[in-house]
C-alpha cells in the first residue's frame, strides 16, 4: 500500500493543545494550511456529530492510491474502456465483502454517496410522480426522504407519516397510513431517530397492506446510520425484510464517504443497476470502492463488534448522565439521543450549537418531535459518539463530556474560555486523527 500523501500534516503528541510542527513537501501552502488547521481542529476537539467518524489510516491510504486515475465506466466484467482488469477485481472484492457483511445477495458498491443511492434507489422502483409514504422530517427524516428542497419531493409524491406522542415509531400509525395513502413504495430509515426498529413488522404491515390494495407497495429501508450497529448484528438486519435498503459507508460503518445499495431480489438487482450506471452516474469512483472494500474487510474483525457497543454505551451513558443532571433527552437504542435545550436551558439548537463549538465540541442543531422552531434554529441538538469512540473515548469520559455539555449551555457569561481546558484535558488522551 502506498504511504499516505498527506500523512505528515500531523505531528506526534507533544502537549495537550497540539500544534503542528513538522516540515512538508506539499506545494500549494495555501491548501496545506487548511489541512494543518483542520487536522488541530480535529485533534483538539470532541466530535459529537453522529454521522461523522474516522476511517482507518488504510481506508485513507486507499483513497490517495493509483485506482484514482482509472476510468473504469460499467460494471465488473462490462466496461466501456480497456485495462479494467485489476479494477474488476477490486470492485468484484467490495462486492463480495458488502455482500457477506449484510448477508444479502446482490449489492452495488458505485454510488457516490447516499443521496445518489437513494436517487438510484426510487428509479429503480417506482415512476415520476408516484406515491412515497416516509417519516415526517421534523421527527427525524432526511433531505431525500420528500424535503422540498430536494429532488425526491419534485420528482415523486411524498406523503409523511409521524412518530407517535412518546416519540417512538407507532406501528399502528404506519398501518392506517398505509392504507389511507396506498403508496407505491413505504421507506424506512431515519437520520435522528435513537430507537430500535422493527423491521419485520414493518414488513408483515406492508404484506398485509397488499394482499388488498390494487396499487403494489414495495419496502425500502435506508439504514446510513445504523449499518454499523447493523453489521455488528446488534440489531435487525433490514436485509432481512426489505425490498431494497441503501447506505452511506462513512458513518458507523467508519469507512470512506459513499454509498451502496443492497438487495435480495434479482430483478430488483438488474434495475439498480441500470439506475446507476447509465441513469445517474458515469465512471465509478474505484479509488473509494477500494477504501469501501478495506472498511468492508475492517467491519467483520471480531474487534469492530467491540467498538460499536462502545460507542452505545458511550451514547447511553452520555445520554443517562445529561437526565440526571435534570436534561430533556430522548434516550438511546443505538448512536445517537436528542438533547432539548429549549426546554432544558431556554435557548435554542443553533445557540447551543454555537456555545458548545466556542470550546471545542462539535455537535449539530436538529428539530425535536413537535419542534415548533424552524429547521435553521430548532429546539434540539443530536449528539453521538461514533467518532469519540473511534479515538478511544471512554465510558467514564463520555459522562464528563456530559458535564461539560451541561455546565456550557447552563453558563450565561460571554467568556466560555475556562471550559477549553476541561475538553483539551480529554482530548488529550485520544489517538492523534491522523494515525488511527
Amino acid at each position: 500500500m502506498l504511504p499516505l500523501t498527506w500523512g505528515f500534516l500531523y505531528p506526534p503528541k507533544a502537549s495537550k493543545i497540539k500544534t503542528i510542527q513538522r516540515g512538508t513537501d506539499m506545494k500549494d501552502l495555501e491548501i496545506e494550511k487548511y489541512f494543518k488547521l483542520e487536522a488541530e481542529r480535529q485533534n483538539n476537539g470532541i466530535e459529537l456529530i453522529c454521522s461523522e467518524n474516522y476511517p482507518s489510516k488504510e481506508t485513507r491510504e486507499a483513497m490517495a492510491s493509483i485506482l484514482v486515475a482509472k476510468y473504469a465506466e460499467g460494471f465488473p466484467g462490462h466496461r466501456y474502456y480497456g485495462g479494467c482488469e485489476y479494477i474488476d477485481a477490486v470492485e468484484t472484492l467490495c462486492i463480495e465483502r458488502l455482500k457477506k457483511l449484510f448477508h444479502t445477495q446482490f449489492a452495488n458498491v458505485q454510488p457516490h454517496s447516499g443521496s445518489q443511492a437513494n436517487f438510484a434507489a426510487y428509479h429503480a422502483l417506482i415512476n415520476p410522480g408516484d406515491t412515497v409514504l416516509s417519516l415526517e422530517l421534523n421527527d427525524g427524516g432526511h433531505l431525500t426522504h420528500g424535503s422540498p428542497v430536494s429532488f425526491s419531493s419534485q420528482m415523486y409524491h411524498f406523503v409523511h407519516y409521524p412518530l407517535g406522542n412518546d416519540g417512538h415509531l407507532d406501528y399502528e400509525v404506519i398501518k392506517k397510513c398505509l392504507d389511507e395513502d396506498n403508496p407505491n413504495l413505504f421507506l424506512a430509515g431515519y437520520s435522528a431517530y435513537p430507537y430500535a426498529i422493527d423491521f419485520r413488522k414493518m414488513r408483515d404491515l406492508i404484506d398485509e397492506h397488499n394482499k388488498h390494495s390494487a396499487v403494489h407497495c414495495y419496502f425500502m429501508v435506508d439504514m446510513a446510520h445504523i449499518a454499523g450497529i447493523i453489521a455488528a448484528g446488534l440489531c435487525q438486519n433490514p436485509c432481512d425484510y426489505a425490498d431494497l435498503v441503501t447506505s452511506t459507508t462513512h458513518k458507523t460503518l467508519r469507512g470512506p464517504r459513499g454509498g451502496v445499495i443492497l438487495t435480495n431480489d434479482p430483478e430488483i438487482a438488474k434495475r439498480i443497476d441500470k439506475a446507476i450506471f447509465p441513469y445517474s452516474q458515469g465512471g465509478p469512483l474505484e479509488n473509494i470502492i477500494a477504501a469501501k472494500a478495506v472498511a468492508f474487510k475492517e467491519d467483520m474483525e471480531p474487534s469492530f463488534k467491540d467498538y460499536v457497543r462502545s460507542f452505545m454505551e458511550n451514547t447511553k451513558a452520555c445520554n443517562d448522565e445529561l437526565a440526571r443532571l435534570g436534561a430533556t433527552v430522548s434516550g438511546t437504542d443505538n448512536h445517537l439521543f436528542l438533547l432539548n435545550v429549549m426546554k432544558t436551558y431556554g435557548i435554542t439548537g443553533k445557540e447551543a450549537q454555537l456555545k458548545l463549538e466556542s470550546v471545542g465540541i462539535t455537535t449539530n442543531k436538529n428539530m425535536i418531535h413537535g419542534d415548533t422552531l424552524k429547521p435553521s434554529e430548532t429546539s434540539g441538538i443530536r449528539i453521538g459518539f461514533p467518532a469519540v469512540t473511534t479515538r478511544g473515548c471512554t465510558k467514564a469520559q463520555a459522562i464528563k463530556i456530559a458535564d461539560i455539555i451541561d455546565a456550557v449551555l447552563k453558563d450565561k457569561n460571554s467568556d466560555l474560555s475556562a471550559y477549553k481546558a476541561q475538553v483539551l484535558a480529554i482530548t488529550s488522551t485520544w489517538k492523534d486523527v491522523m494515525e488511527l
